[in-house]
């Protein structure tokens, strides 16, 4: 099959050899097409080389900034054997974390965009479905071939491929793109494990592909903080943090978040782990407006809001947000107390989300020690060569006046 080809300016293929899985449409001097070849369109293969037409890989083409995301650094052709080749080698990673054939945790991720090598995809397990987020025209374009490359991958393992792309898409002005089944069929929602915790997904109306996977070690090392605690699990979607937290023993536990829906959810989450559980309480209120209102005092606070930016322009507005949020958090938690606290806004990085927080801890006077740096779980790894990847920054702190 015959590629059109990118040709790099002069000095700006080093990135590529590098393996860093991004060209910047900036870097690009021409671009070759067979002649009776049609236009170049969003999603479409190509090939990447250098001013001496030297072929450095293979990815999607997309209008923007960011011309060309890399699915290979060598010369290949993108077809079945392909894509169950990074799928497999995905696999073997999740083989390698005890997260595929694990009897206590059923839902893991098992595509990482950059992570795995494949930009633009999430394909995230639960049980045996497949949930395929899309967010490049590239990769809606090649659904049926990625469900078919999952099925001879998982074999009996899998039963269906569910495609949850159309938000995403839809953001980039995509259209015609609409969830639904690639492969088999599901009832959604469903119950899955993790660290033997129950808990209720809904990968057609939920968030994101159903769950936070990304929390999964975060909210396990909140067993040590909750024993006899009086915890606060804010924006709290499903309820995953307050459900470790009565797990570990915490004395009473009280789950905020905006919406009526994730409140729901959680309370069902709760439920199904806890029967005639009386140490939880839920609350369907802005967390900031929550935090204003109450009079209650926390021995353990987490803070886990969305992404307050999206884009470098949002970044000022976000980095205030996350300071009036610390603060208000500081401020209110007991002498002794431990205050779990995360970004996940790609574009704070890790030095500037913790001056921040610090910002905020000398704002609302407190004194404070790091008892640990978090981040994302394995299952959401991070290539070595797009550090861009680490997306979510995490502290847990103590204060200690």
């Amino acid at each position: 099959m015959n590629y059109p080809i990118v040709i790099l300016k002069p000095k700006r293929s080093e990135s590529l050899k590098r393996k860093h899985p991004w060209v910047f449409s900036g870097a690009i001097d021409k671009i070759l097409m067979d002649e009776d070849a049609l236009d170049l369109k969003e999603g479409d293969l190509v090939k990447v080389a250098d001013q001496k037409e030297k072929i450095l890989g293979i990815g999607h083409f997309a209008e923007g900034s960011i011309a060309v995301r890399m699915l290979s650094f060598k010369d290949a052709t993108v077809n079945d054997s392909f894509w169950e080749h990074k799928i497999t080698a995905a696999y073997r990673l999740r083989e390698a974390l005890q997260l595929s054939n694990s009897a206590t945790t059923t839902c893991y991720r098992l595509i990482h965009a950059e992570g795995d090598g494949l930009p633009g995809l999430i394909v995230d397990i639960y049980g045996g479905v497949a949930i395929v987020q899309a967010h490049s025209v590239g990769f809606a374009n090649a659904l049926p071939d990625l469900a078919k490359a999952l099925k001879t991958v998982f074999g009996k393992k899998l039963t269906a491929v569910y495609s949850k792309s159309e938000k995403a898409l839809h953001r980039q002005g995509e259209k015609g793109i609409e969830d639904g089944y690639l492969l088999g069929t599901a009832e959604s929602p469903q119950i899955v494990l993790e660290n033997n915790l129950k808990f209720e997904i809904d990968w057609v109306t939920g968030q994101k592909t159903g769950f936070f996977i990304d929390q999964r070690f975060n909210r396990e090392l909140l067993n040590n903080y909750s024993k006899n605690k009086k915890v606060l699990n804010t924006f709290c979607y499903s309820g995953g943090f307050s459900v470790y937290a009565l797990d570990a023993g915490a004395a009473e536990v009280h789950s905020v978040d905006s919406s009526q829906k994730a409140i729901e959810l959680t309370e069902r989450n709760v439920a199904i782990n806890f029967e005639n559980c009386d140490r939880h309480k839920s609350f369907a209120k802005d967390t900031l407006k929550y935090l204003n209102e109450t009079d209650e005092v926390y021995d353990t606070i987490i803070l886990d809001p969305p992404a307050y930016a999206k884009s470098k322009s949002a970044q000022h507005k976000a980095v205030q947000g996350y300071k009036r949020l610390n603060a208000k958090a500081f401020s209110m938690i007991k002498k002794g107390g431990i205050l779990f606290t995360f970004s996940c806004s790609q574009v704070v990085d890790r030095k500037l989300f913790e001056n921040t927080v610090m910002a905020a801890a000398i704002e609302a006077r407190r004194s404070v020690k790091v008892l640990h740096h978090l981040s994302q779980p394995a299952d959401h790894p991070v290539s070595i060569f797009h550090p861009e990847g680490e997306y979510l920054k995490g502290l847990v702190l103590y204060i200690e006046e």
